[in-house]
């Protein structure tokens, strides 16, 4: 099959312009045009682009919008961004891209040691102040965009140095204090009374930011305040202590005069962390997606303090916890959550399992809806995968879908593992799903090629086939061969080699196979010693449907993608809502279908019927055709067979089948695979997913709960995630591959020709 193919759109020079609609617009500046496809590699685009721009590729950033949303750009940093960018755009034939040059934002780093006016905790929470919506989300960030983690890599030496003492001008002042000129007056004077230590520590925090100056504590604890101002000499101080017999807190001295003139610098350690959680808690609902870096921006912008990045990413992360809800408690709620999931859908298995340590493990979820609709109407084919989560405990999902009437992705079951890389978690995944499973025919499964995948299927579901992902046996071909192809190459051999794994008759096989050795004998050693009869149509001995890839389930794994960032609980119940809103939009839907088919299904057996024409049939038994066109093939109308394979791979009868059934004066619809009609699809949809209510999920936090379930050791490490090593100790170099003369070794800028 071949590559998925685009021409991007290359824009640099003009600006953005933001309409009132909030959709972002490109204007001015210079386009070129250039073909890519899914098995570009970022670091070969990037020098390509940089050399039709002549500029320095560590001097920009490079961002697209998603088909449908021009408010959010997206970043493009690395091959998997690359590919997925391509996917997203698969359906057109251009998408356009800009070319930023990124700035270098003065990130300050507070050098004020600890007090124990900076221990802060969830329960802190400050009234919002709303942020300018209107700002841009243009700017680069420097998490990671696979994992979102910080880059605890950055070279602090080569950030601006900010001392802290330097005056803030008048007209900074007027420009950065719009946000907070509402604090003016949250200190008023000697008198004035509080309810708690921690709202006049917080009304005082108001009123130095609002009034542009920074103060240390002198006394600080539960029942008395003491503050100065931190500029030398300046007599500004406050006092303030709890009243006798009382909670509150009263201003008993106060000295509201700045030698300083008030224009000390107003630098990040005055703002905590939920002090911000608490500015950017609003506009965090409404944009997931805010970048720390915006966020350093906004909080300048409106109160005129200068964060560091990383203030503004453990701000975030407090505020996303207020919102979401505590990991840690959603783990400690996951026993009672399978058990209430289990009992709003009865049928249904969701399990969960814990170490010694009484850390989280595993976790098992398949809806009765969805296990019925599985063996009642979707074909015996299953596709298995997994896609690493970007939670606070990372974590990887296991996946089971399969594809139903329409050729529609259908999830059966999925698994939330602590521990992806071992074989024993797929095995243990693969035993579950056969104990819910009650079905006697023998499954296709669509899986990689790992050891132990192919260990375990083979154990558990005696009997039925595996048949390899094309493109996870692409990948593995291009690491064992250490990258010594080109792209045009590399573009070729994969052309050639999914021709190989479609061809229905061996002669296929092998003339695809030669076109391999033509370019390299190696490659197509390797190949040959891939065991192609478990992915080549000519040699396989299941039904695979001509589905050749497990990663069918694009839809299934955008859910967990939109949703992996939750606590775990709330994440599985994003997920069940979304197969919700499926079953019932898909049942919806095929209630006006009319035919005895499905769609899909309806176009193909209309396609293999205008190709019958020209078709001459000759009786050879009671049930065997003799069928010539341009090539002779042999039909069994009995045995639902034709030697070209094409009936068997899609269930549809093909051309040649076509033409024996209308000779004998049959339907081609009874001679159609029940897999393929309206009947199974509505099957598949018929029975439906019930939800959880809060109160019931709001019980489990009074109930007392026989197993406790803790986090997993392992949280996200800090900095970018290591390079992708291939071998123990080895790292893919990427090869310059020149744009001009097609060669290797050099770029544009240094070819000879």
């Amino acid at each position: 099959m071949a590559a998925t193919k685009l021409i991007a759109i290359c824009q640099s020079g003009g600006k953005f312009l933001t309409e009132k609609d909030g959709c972002l617009s490109y204007k001015g500046g210079d386009a070129h045009a250039i073909d890519i496809d899914d098995e570009m590699k970022f670091d070969e685009f990037k020098v390509e682009v940089a050399e039709m721009f002549n500029i320095r590729t560590d001097s920009m950033s490079i961002k697209y919008f998603l088909p449908g949303n021009k408010k959010t750009l997206i970043t493009v940093s690395n091959d998997k961004d690359l590919k997925r960018m391509i996917k997203f755009h698969g359906s057109s034939s251009t998408v356009d891209i800009y070319i930023l040059f990124e700035e270098v934002v003065a990130l300050e780093v507070s050098n004020m040691p600890g007090s124990r006016s900076s221990r802060t905790t969830l329960s802190e929470t400050v009234a919002p102040a709303p942020l300018n919506a209107c700002h841009s989300h243009i700017v680069d960030t420097v998490l990671d965009h696979d994992t979102n983690q910080i880059d605890t890599n950055m070279d602090m030496d080569m950030l601006p140095e900010i001392s802290p003492s330097l005056p803030l001008q008048s007209s900074i002042e007027e420009k950065y204090a719009k946000g907070a000129q509402q604090w003016q007056n949250t200190i008023t004077g000697v008198g004035q009374r509080f309810s708690s230590v921690h709202e006049f520590r917080e009304s005082l925090r108001k009123y130095a930011i609002a009034h542009q100056f920074a103060f240390k504590y002198k006394k600080n604890d539960s029942h008395r305040v003491t503050v100065k101002c931190k500029a030398d000499g300046c007599p500004w101080r406050i006092h303030a202590s709890r009243l006798s017999t009382t909670q509150l807190i009263c201003i008993k001295k106060m000295n509201s005069t700045h030698t300083c003139d008030g224009a000390f610098a107003t630098t990040g350690h005055q703002a905590t962390r939920s002090w911000v959680a608490s500015i950017i808690k609003e506009k965090l609902k409404d944009f997931p997606d805010y970048k720390p870096k915006d966020i350093v921006n906004d909080i300048k912008q409106e109160y005129g303090i200068q964060l560091n990045y990383f203030q503004a990413w453990r701000g975030k992360e407090i505020a996303k916890e207020q919102l979401q809800g505590s990991y840690k408690e959603a783990y400690s709620q996951l026993p009672f959550f399978c058990e209430k999931l289990m009992e709003a859908n009865p049928g249904s298995l969701a399990m969960c399992t814990t170490k010694e340590d009484s850390s989280f493990d595993r976790l098992f979820v398949s809806l009765h809806a969805l296990l019925h609709g599985f063996q009642q109407g979707c074909r015996p084919l299953i596709f298995l995968d997994s896609i690493p989560l970007r939670s606070k405990y990372q974590g990887t999902l296991l996946a089971a879908t399969s594809a139903d009437a329409d050729d529609g992705v259908y999830p059966v079951a999925f698994a939330i593992v602590d521990d992806a890389e071992c074989d024993d978690s797929w095995h243990w995944f693969l035993l579950q799903l056969k104990s819910v499973l009650s079905t006697s025919c023998p499954i296709t499964f669509v899986a990689d090629r790992e050891k132990g995948l192919k260990t375990s299927i083979a154990e558990i579901f005696e009997g039925s086939f595996h048949a390899y992902c094309l493109r996870y046996l692409t990948e593995q071909l291009f690491r064992d061969l250490k990258g010594q192809f080109s792209h045009e190459v590399k573009r070729l051999m994969i052309e050639d080699l999914y021709a190989a794994a479609y061809a229905t008759k061996p002669e296929g096989f092998h003339n695809s196979m030669e076109s391999i050795k033509k370019i390299s004998e190696e490659a197509y050693n390797w190949i040959i010693q891939s065991e192609p009869q478990n992915w080549a149509n000519s040699f396989f001995q299941g039904t695979r449907y001509n589905h050749m890839t497990s990663n069918f389930g694009e839809l299934f794994y955008s859910w967990v993608s939109d949703a992996d960032e939750l606590p775990i609980t709330q994440m599985v119940d994003v997920i069940r809502g979304k197969i919700m809103e499926l079953i019932v939009a898909r049942k919806t839907a095929s209630e006006q279908w009319e035919t005895r088919l499905s769609p899909s299904m309806e176009d193909k057996l209309k396609k293999e019927s205008q190709k019958n024409h020209s078709l001459s049939v000759l009786q050879s038994t009671c049930s065997t055709y003799e069928v010539c066109g341009d090539t002779t093939e042999v039909v069994d109308i009995d045995r639902w067979e034709c030697s070209c394979k094409a009936w068997q791979l899609t269930g549809v009868p093909c051309c040649h089948a076509i033409a024996v059934i209308v000779g004998i004066g049959q339907s081609v619809y009874d001679y159609c695979s029940r897999y393929c009609t309206t009947e199974s699809y509505r099957l598949t949809y018929s029975e439906i997913v019930h939800p959880i209510s809060d109160a019931e999920m709001s019980a489990s936090k009074d109930s007392q709960l026989v197993v406790t379930v803790t986090p997993p050791p392992t949280k996200r490490p800090p900095g970018r995630p290591a390079t992708k090593r291939f071998g123990p100790h080895e790292v893919v170099k990427r090869h310059l591959h020149c744009s001009r003369c097609k060669g290797l070794g050099h770029n544009k800028s240094t070819c000879k020709e």
